[in-house]
């Protein structure tokens, strides 16, 4: 499965990949985003094209399941990566040898 991945404007690290099934015989189509909820796009912000990637069951994501992105590309033509949570913690208490530095 071949698709396009472009980034969120609105929030840092998400991404949304666009199935592109017919890659090898059409253009890019000419709003790739027609198959995306308004709700969604809204909650994206404006998109900027990333890159093209092919996709199949044993190619590795670096924060996704791909089998999870397949499914989805396929069912719903477009799918959603959200941007990894609790990696930094603005709240935590700095370590020992850290404090006062």
């Amino acid at each position: 499965m071949h698709c396009d991945i472009y980034r969120s404007s609105k929030k840092d690290e998400m991404y949304m990949y666009i199935a592109r099934p017919d890659h090898a015989t059409e253009q890019a189509p000419e709003n790739p985003f027609e198959i995306v909820p308004e709700n969604v796009l809204q909650a994206f912000g404006k998109a900027t094209f990333v890159m093209h990637l092919e996709l199949h069951a044993e190619r590795k994501l670096a924060r996704v399941n791909v089998l999870h992105v397949l499914d989805s590309l396929q069912t719903k033509g477009f799918f959603i990566q959200m941007p990894p949570e609790g990696l930094i913690n603005p709240n935590a208490v700095a370590p020992e040898g850290l404090r006062g530095a």
